[in-house]
């Protein structure tokens, strides 16, 4: 049978609760592009040197100073959190489950649900926001609004470099700063973190046992247990659960929910 649109609006409407499980699949059919041109015309340098041909593998070369670190960074946190407002993918997913009962989680961190129009109070970013900093040897639990600082450097980068008077420092103990990104055991869960996650967790456990809609977009399996194998779990312990995975690359159910779920190979922007 072809999943189509109007099967996963009838899905949605007929669901007494529906949850989001968003990965990086879903801002790339929005039309965020890591590679390619949007490389190339930013950080063609990056290529020059090292041979990078994308955003995400850069992000992890071992810069010899911080002034170049940070010229990278910025740039790159202000292309894909600055730059653009909500992306048209993003507001029509928002009009789909506007009137319903919703709660969205995500490893992407591009603020994109937000900007759309989502309700803050029905999110849960669990890798981080590109939006945020941390202290790079966290003194504290707290994160840092990073828009000023962002701003600043994107605009005095000079030779691949910002002045060294730019390079972020912790308010708190005046050690650099870093991305308040899920990267390793170093990453900060602020209160906002705890707090979205509480809701989340009781958002959950109030649906547990009814007609719960599990609508995953573009998660692959890099982190599979973040969303992907709890929404499986979840679907599996509940007989009135629908699970829908729609993804390019491997839209893969198991067999034991196959009778309540829809693995849908194709693009995403074709059913939002």
């Amino acid at each position: 049978m072809v999943f189509t649109k109007e099967e996963l609006i009838k899905l949605i409407n007929d669901a007494d609760a529906v949850v989001i499980g968003a990965g990086a699949g879903l801002s790339s059919a929005a039309g965020f592009e890591y590679g390619g041109k949007t490389f190339m015309d930013n950080f063609k340098y990056m290529y020059d040197e090292y041979g990078y041909q994308d955003m995400y593998s850069a992000g992890f070369h071992d810069f010899d100073t911080e002034e170049e670190k940070w010229a990278y960074w910025s740039k790159m946190i202000y292309l894909n959190r600055y730059k653009f407002g909500a992306k048209d993918l993003y507001k029509r997913l928002l009009k789909l489950v506007l009137n319903k009962d919703y709660f969205v989680i995500t490893t992407n961190v591009d603020h994109q649900f937000q900007l759309a129009g989502f309700d803050k109070t029905r999110l849960f970013y669990m890798q981080g926001d590109y939006g945020l900093f941390q202290c790079s040897k966290p003194c504290s639990k707290e994160t840092y609004d990073n828009k000023e600082y962002v701003l600043k450097m994107v605009e005095q980068i000079k030779d691949n470099k910002i002045p060294s008077s730019l390079i972020p420092k912790c308010p708190k103990c005046g050690r650099v700063m870093t991305t308040n990104l899920r990267c390793d055991d170093t990453f900060v869960e602020d209160i906002g973190w705890h707090n979205a996650k509480h809701r989340y967790d009781e958002f959950i456990l109030k649906n547990k046992d009814k007609k719960i809609l599990f609508l995953e977009l573009g998660v692959g399996f890099s982190t599979p247990v973040w969303i992907k194998y709890p929404f499986m779990q979840m679907t599996y312990q509940n007989k009135n659960a629908k699970y829908i995975c729609i993804d390019y690359s491997n839209p893969y159910v198991p067999n034991e929910i196959k009778n309540q779920s829809y693995s849908v190979k194709d693009n995403i922007e074709k059913y939002i």
